[in-house]
C-alpha cells in the first residue's frame, strides 16, 4: 500500500501578528542533560495559540474542559508557513521574546520550501528558491541567541515524487544553506531535518536523503510529524537512521519525535474523519533516551489535515476526539535551569476586578518582562495594566498586548484573543526594553 504524505494536514494560513522590536539576550537555557540527547529545559506554551483562543472564547462548551486540560495546557510548535519576507523577522522576534520571558524553549516549524507538499492540500511556499533563501535569512535574524528548536521543512525530504533530478539537487542545496544560515544567526538553535516516518521510506534511504540535504550541519532529524506511528516504532526507526548515518561518517545526530496524536491506532494519514486517534506522550525534553532530544507536539492537536476540513484549521471536535479518554498530563515539571524571578506575586484580591504580577529578566543594558494578568472572583472581558518604568528605561517590543507609550507610565491593553479571562484564571503578556526593568508593582483595571 502506498504511504501518503503525513503532512497534507497543514496549510499556509498561519498568521502571527507582527510586532516590531528585536530580541536581546537574557535567559540562558541549558543545552546539555543526561535525561535526553542535547536539550534540557521546559518547552514553551504559546498563550495565543488557536486552541488557547478557542478555549477562552468557549467557556460553556461541553468539550472545553477536556480540550483545555489535555491540549491547551501543553507546549506546541508555532508554524511559520506564510511567505512574508518583510514581516517574518518581527514575527519570529515576538515569539522568541515571549518564550525567553517565560524562561522556556520555543519550537518553531518552518514550512516554506518551494513546491511544498508536491501541490497537495498544503501546497504553497516561497515562489522560488532564491526568494526562499531571502525569507530564511530574515527568519533567522529574529531567533536571538537562546536555545530554540527548529523543525525545518516537513515532507521536504520524504516526499520527492514531484521533483526531477535538477530540482532535487536545488532543494537539497536550499535546505543545507537554510540550516547553515540559521545556525550562523543563532549558534544555540537546534535544527532538525525531515526523516518522514517509520512506515514511509527505509532507514537507509532516509539517511541518504538527509546526507544529501546537509544533515552534517544540523543537529539531527525529526519524524512522525502529523502521523500516528507509535513512539517505540519511531525510536527504533531513528536508531536505524542514526546507525546508517554513522556508517557514512556522520555522527552525533539525534532525533525528535512528534507525539501529538500517536497514542491510539495507526493507519491512514488523514485524521479528519478518524475517531480512534489519541494524543500521545506529552511534550518534554526529558526523554530518557540519549538518541532522542525531545518528544514534541509539532502538529497541533485539533488542527485539520485537509480531508474533511480546511487544512490547518482548528476543529474542536477533532481536538476533543484526540483528548477524550487520554491520560491527564503530568502534575510535576522538571526543575528550572534558570534562577526564579526575583519578584514576589501580590496577594490576589478578594473581590472582582483583576491584578497583575510582573517578573523581570534583567541583563546589562536591557530586560524582558513577563506579566501575568489574573481575574478576581468574576470573569472579565478586557483589561488594562499600567506599569511605571524607571528613569532611562524604554519599551522596545511587546507581545500579546498593545502598549500605549514607551517610557515613564506605560499602559498595556489586551488584544482581541486574550481580553476575556475567567474568574481566578490568568493570561500573559510580555514586553522587552532597554535600561532597568520595573519592579513587581503594576495596576490592573477591567474594561
Amino acid at each position: 500500500m502506498a504511504i501518503l504524505s503525513p503532512l497534507r494536514s497543514r496549510s499556509a494560513a498561519i498568521s502571527v501578528a507582527a510586532i516590531a522590536g528585536t530580541v536581546a539576550a537574557g535567559v540562558c537555557f541549558a543545552v546539555s542533560g543526561a535525561s535526553a540527547g542535547t536539550v534540557s529545559g521546559s518547552l514553551y506554551r504559546d498563550p495565543s495559540s488557536a486552541v488557547v483562543r478557542w478555549v477562552a472564547a468557549n467557556p460553556g462548551d461541553s468539550r472545553t474542559a477536556v480540550i483545555r486540560d489535555k491540549i491547551a495546557s501543553q507546549p506546541q510548535a508555532r508554524w511559520f508557513a506564510n511567505f512574508n519576507p518583510s514581516t517574518v523577522q518581527a514575527e519570529v522576534s515576538e515569539h522568541i521574546g515571549a518564550a525567553n520571558a517565560a524562561q522556556q524553549i520555543p519550537v518553531l516549524a518552518v514550512y516554506e520550501i518551494t513546491n511544498r507538499d508536491c501541490g497537495g492540500a498544503s501546497a504553497g511556499g516561497a515562489p522560488d528558491l532564491n526568494q526562499y533563501q531571502t525569507w530564511v535569512s530574515n527568519f533567522a535574524r529574529g531567533l536571538g541567541n537562546q536555545t530554540v528548536l527548529i523543525i525545518l521543512e516537513t515532507d521536504s525530504l520524504a516526499l520527492l515524487t514531484c521533483l526531477n533530478s535538477s530540482e532535487l539537487a536545488a532543494r537539497n542545496q536550499a535546505i543545507s544553506t537554510a540550516t547553515r544560515t540559521i545556525k550562523s544567526a543563532n549558534p544555540n538553535a537546534k535544527v532538525y531535518l525531515d526523516a518522514g516516518h517509520s512506515t514511509w521510506n527505509s532507514a537507509g534511504e532516509t539517511a541518504n536523503r538527509l546526507r544529501a540535504a546537509g544533515v552534517q550541519y544540523a543537529d539531527g532529524f525529526f519524524s512522525n510529524v502529523s502521523n500516528y506511528n507509535s513512539t517505540s516504532s519511531e525510536a527504533n526507526f531513528g536508531r536505524a537512521v542514526i546507525s546508517s548515518l554513522n556508517g557514512m561518517g556522520i555522527s552525533g545526530k539525534r532525533q525528535v519525535i512528534d507525539t501529538s496524536r500517536n497514542g491510539g491506532a495507526s493507519g491512514d494519514w488523514c485524521g479528519d474523519d478518524n475517531t480512534d486517534r489519541r494524543i500521545g506522550q506529552y511534550p518534554t525534553t526529558n526523554t530518557g533516551d540519549a538518541n532522542i532530544d525531545a518528544y514534541l507536539w509539532v502538529k497541533p492537536p485539533g488542527e485539520a489535515d485537509g480531508c474533511r476540513y480546511t487544512a490547518g484549521s482548528f476543529q474542536p471536535d477533532l481536538a476533543f476526539s484526540l483528548a477524550n479518554g487520554a491520560p491527564n498530563p503530568p502534575t510535576t515539571t522538571p526543575p528550572s535551569t534558570t534562577p526564579p524571578p526575583t519578584t514576589t506575586p501580590p496577594t490576589p484580591p478578594a473581590g472582582d476586578g483583576c491584578y497583575a504580577n510582573v517578573a523581570i529578566n534583567q541583563w546589562a543594558g536591557g530586560f524582558t518582562a513577563s506579566v501575568t494578568v489574573t481575574a478576581g472572583q468574576s470573569d472579565i472581558s478586557g483589561w488594562t495594566v499600567t506599569i511605571v518604568l524607571p528613569s532611562g528605561a524604554a519599551v522596545t517590543g511587546t507581545w500579546n498586548a498593545q502598549a500605549s507609550g514607551t517610557s515613564g507610565t506605560v499602559q498595556f491593553r489586551n488584544v482581541s484573543y486574550n481580553g476575556r479571562v475567567l474568574g481566578r484564571q490568568s493570561t500573559n503578556f510580555g514586553f522587552q526594553g532597554t535600561g532597568t526593568g520595573p519592579g513587581a508593582q503594576a495596576t490592573c483595571v477591567t474594561a
